[in-house]
């Protein structure tokens, strides 16, 4: 009998022991546990066979037209995990986890649902076909070779809440050659700003709540951004300008009010961006050339595996801005691959398209590459806008031309959303070479612009479509 006993405390060591290995839930500061509470869900996770964790739900504001309050839930896992959710107001009939791609279908059991995962994700959970007071789930891998407090060119951010000292504009100055450690159990109430900085690191799994902006990247080169959640900042997420050699990657974003883009840059080139959840009341992800105090081209920028959700405005924007005075910008090698986008409802036709182009302040703009994006249904907006324009609202000039512009393993399934605009300028400034490959609705391939419901203008050339 002493021996079994000895067994099964053992036994009981070695699961706690190997739980704790592979799955971390982070506290949350005791100051914000009542404010920030979102109760619509009551959320859980475990190791297999293991004892349920309760996770925080944090109240996140989306949607500027709704004013929507979501809830958000966030851990570190490795190998597999369970979740538990329990729907605490109304009656559960059903449940969609979204992207498709996730391939995850819930047990439902009364008003909670049980579902696993095998590898990290970041997921909307929406009951009853409610995307307006969804769970987002965003589960991480775990942390490997966190630095410490007392290392060198380190600054730490600990659990609890950080606040900027007597700085204005409620900042934290990250100088060169600096790692930013964001514990998970962090909350921090301010920008983190790198200006003519070189060699940041900017890691961890924490919070960036409701500042000016979330990360401010300036005239710098060699930053790194992984691993973070941004909340409701009061303008971008992330913020890019002039800057080179930058990789935002594992970042998941929320936001609600006018200019609250997710990721946008002007006059940058070699940026990576990998594996981020954006839904924005703004652009997701914008690329511009010239804008404000930011001058020169925009170029070799890779996006992929990228869950973008545009309660307004554009998934993917690029173009608009450029440098009128110097004839124009060149905005080129773009890529986009393994996409997902979740939503765009934009009232404005002139503000449409899930993957917008427009070549304005005289810019040229190639070379250009979206491959295998799943749209699903769209609430408002088109699916595809190219055009060279005047716009007196956002330039200065018309644009000079867009070509090359490749669309791969593309679908859409939905309802018909607005016809699609391919449109060039005049005679000069027109829009060229762009191929629509294995392009299909709703499961059909389809070979011209009737079927793809697209408005092709006259000043267009080389539009293609192949199976």
């Amino acid at each position: 009998m002493k021996k079994k006993i000895i067994l099964g405390f053992l036994l009981t060591v070695a699961i706690g022991m190997l739980s704790a290995q592979q799955l971390k839930v982070y506290p949350v500061p005791a100051s914000i546990v009542y404010g920030r509470h979102n109760d619509d869900f009551t959320v859980q996770v475990r190791i297999p066979g293991g004892e349920w964790q309760d996770l925080y739900e944090f109240d996140v504001n989306v949607d500027n037209d709704t004013r929507s309050k979501v809830s958000m839930v966030s851990f570190d896992f490795y190998k597999e995990v369970e979740l538990k959710v329990r729907l605490n107001n109304g009656t559960l009939q059903k449940v969609k986890i979204r992207p498709d791609k996730a391939g995850i279908t819930p047990v439902i059991q009364g008003n909670q649902f049980i579902f696993r995962l095998d590898k990290p994700q970041k997921l909307s959970v929406e009951v009853n076909g409610n995307k307006l007071n969804n769970l987002h789930v965003i589960a991480n891998v775990m942390v490997k070779d966190a630095p410490l407090p007392n290392d060198n060119n380190v600054m730490y951010f600990g659990p609890g809440v950080h606040k900027p000292g007597d700085i204005p504009g409620d900042v934290f100055v990250i100088p060169s050659n600096t790692t930013v450690y964001i514990d998970g159990g962090a909350l921090i109430q301010g920008k983190l700003l790198c200006n003519k900085v070189e060699n940041v690191k900017i890691i961890g799994r924490g919070i960036i709540d409701q500042g000016v902006r979330g990360v401010e990247i300036t005239h710098s080169r060699n930053i790194t951004v992984e691993g973070i959640k941004i909340i409701n900042p009061r303008h971008y997420s992330i913020y890019l300008g002039a800057s080179q050699n930058i990789t935002i990657k594992d970042v998941s974003a929320f936001s609600l009010g006018s200019w609250t883009d997710g990721i946008d840059m002007m006059s940058c080139s070699d940026v990576t961006i990998d594996d981020v959840f954006l839904r924005t009341s703004d652009d997701c992800i914008a690329i511009y050339a010239h804008r404000w105090n930011f001058f020169g081209n925009t170029t070799n920028v890779r996006v992929s595996n990228a869950i973008l959700w545009a309660d307004i405005a554009h998934p993917i924007n690029i173009g608009v801005h450029g440098n009128v005075a110097a004839e124009g910008d060149t905005i080129r090698n773009l890529s986009f691959k393994n996409i997902d986008i979740l939503e765009q409802d934009e009232d404005d036709r002139s503000a449409q398209g899930t993957m917008a182009i427009t070549s304005g302040d005289k810019n040229y703009i190639s070379n250009i590459l979206f491959e295998k994006v799943r749209i699903d249904e769209i609430e408002e907006g088109q699916l595809f806008s190219l055009k060279v324009v005047l716009d007196p609202k956002y330039g200065n000039g018309a644009g000079r031309s867009i070509e090359n512009i490749t669309f791969k393993d593309i679908s859409y399934k939905g309802a018909l959303p607005n016809p699609s605009v391919v449109m060039g300028y005049d005679a000069q400034r027109k829009i060229s070479n762009i191929l629509l490959k294995n392009f299909n609705i709703n499961g059909t391939v389809v070979l011209n612009p009737e079927q793809a419901n697209m408005k092709v203008g006259q000043y267009t050339e080389g539009l293609r479509f192949e199976r």
